[in-house]
């Protein structure tokens, strides 16, 4: 049958006769949590797969973060745990960098047995999302930041994760070197791989930074016209960052909040639209005040982001991030070229102009960050909405206003994503059930789990 997803032979074949090299291949398969899962092929396998998609368990779908089934999806049992069939997605065949013997990789999309979308994949309702701003004549276009920890493997006498020694010279720091350029040189052997990797794969990775912790760093990625490889990006250059770590004898982390005392690692969303001429829907004309577009824009996303947490903070880990000044959002507030606050509006060329969304971790997937804030934009445009008044200073004295309250804790944004219709329909049905049931069983794992922290609190007092 044709590809539903696109793909050709003919990418096959070529990628094949440019690298005689390539032994294997990852097909990789990005499930609710942003987990990979999937196989590795030979490489007689590849154009077989190209022709015919490979059969994979609809389960694979319906997987906590444990890989432990997950039967309220309706994706295990229910079904019998039949394969579907996952296509490979055109332009994502790359080679890896440093893997010996040489080995390749290819995501993939699930799709059903007659080539239709599988609603629970999460690259499906993005793709959704913007084929819906599409009917508007608009385009979305974005680039993801990804804050991470490069981490020892050992912990500390305590117990507690540390900081990696420079993999360069072994060197050991413990102080925060924001910025620090000299820092960044005990890692450049690590970088220079990360960099090589993803021009091996085509990822526009650009600046690296030593950010507000000991031990952590961000990669930027360049802006993309098609907001759907702006999120293949993001979930490819995880990927390298975590095997290229590994290979320099040092974990990274992408953990929302990995040491308490610390700041935590965002997932910054960039986004603007573009008209059907090329022309940047949200940029003012010299001398005008802020475009309607931009500022309903501003009003969808902050009107349904305490309905839409989950998504941005999807772990218990996750919401360990949101204390006052740790440069995490607190509040749905709006401002200009200030970080304080949870929709940023950068400062920069007009022609550039643009929405920094800041509420998300690093932990959260990037399909689904990517989906809800479209949708969020949507309904702004559709609806007009009012994004109040911007916040100036320090966003958080910021209070949030009536009926934008944020959720308080995990439960809480776990009990309003599944009330939430928006998100419903952000997600489509079928993935609003998987993402929540996902969830809402993870939650349980966490709640009935006895810590050491318990031990130290109430083993001796009470």
């Amino acid at each position: 049958m044709t590809s539903p997803s696109g793909s050709t032979p003919a990418e096959a074949q070529a990628f094949l006769e440019a690298h005689p090299e390539i032994e294997a291949i990852d097909i990789v398969l990005t499930d609710a949590n942003g987990v990979g899962r999937g196989k590795i092929v030979r490489r007689h396998e590849l154009e077989a797969i190209y022709k015919n998609g490979r059969h994979m368990p609809i389960s694979i779908l319906g997987l906590d973060i444990t890989g432990e089934d997950v039967h309220e999806t309706g994706l295990i049992w229910d079904s019998g745990d039949g394969d579907l069939r996952a296509w490979p997605i055109p332009g994502t065949l790359v080679p890896l960098h440093g893997t010996s013997p040489a080995r390749g990789q290819v995501l993939m999309a699930m799709h059903h047995l007659d080539g239709q979308a599988m609603t629970s994949d999460p690259r499906h309702a993005l793709a959704r999302q913007v084929e819906r701003l599409a009917a508007k004549g608009l385009h979305p276009a974005g680039a993801f930041e990804l804050e991470f920890f490069l981490l020892a493997n050992e912990r500390d006498a305590d117990g507690k994760v540390q900081p990696a020694r420079a993999v360069l010279d072994g060197r050991e720091s413990g102080k925060t070197e924001v910025y620090s350029v000299d820092h960044l040189h005990g890692m450049e052997p690590l970088f220079s791989d990360i960099y090589a990797a993803a021009k091996a794969q085509g990822i526009p990775a650009e600046t690296v930074i030593s950010e507000y912790a000991p031990g952590q760093y961000e990669l930027t990625l360049n802006y993309r016209t098609d907001v759907m490889r702006a999120a293949d990006d993001l979930v490819m250059l995880k990927r390298i960052v975590r095997a290229q770590a590994r290979r320099h004898g040092v974990t990274a982390c992408f953990m929302a909040k990995p040491i308490e005392k610390y700041a935590g690692s965002g997932m910054h969303f960039h986004v603007s639209l573009v008209d059907g001429a090329g022309r940047n829907v949200f940029a003012e004309k010299d001398g005008e005040g802020w475009k309607p577009e931009l500022l309903h824009a501003l009003g969808g996303l902050a009107t349904t982001m305490a309905e839409s947490m989950l998504v941005f903070a999807p772990h218990a880990n996750s919401w360990r991030r949101f204390v006052s000044q740790s440069y995490a959002p607190v509040a749905p507030t709006w401002g200009v070229n200030n970080r304080s606050v949870a929709l940023r509006v950068p400062a920069g060329e007009v022609k550039a102009r643009r929405i920094e969304h800041r509420p998300s971790g690093v932990d959260a997937n990037p399909y689904l960050v990517a989906a809800t804030v479209l949708a969020g934009i949507a309904k702004g445009l559709d609806e007009k909405l009012d994004p109040g008044p911007e916040t100036t200073g320090n966003g958080y004295e910021a209070t949030s206003e009536a009926g934008k309250a944020m959720p308080v804790d995990w439960r809480a944004a776990i009990e309003a994503a599944k009330a939430s219709e928006f998100l419903k329909s952000a997600l489509g049905p079928d993935l609003h059930r998987t993402f929540t049931e996902i969830k809402h069983a993870e939650y349980l794992r966490v709640a009935r789990t006895v810590s050491e922290l318990d031990y130290h609190l109430y083993l001796h007092e009470v």
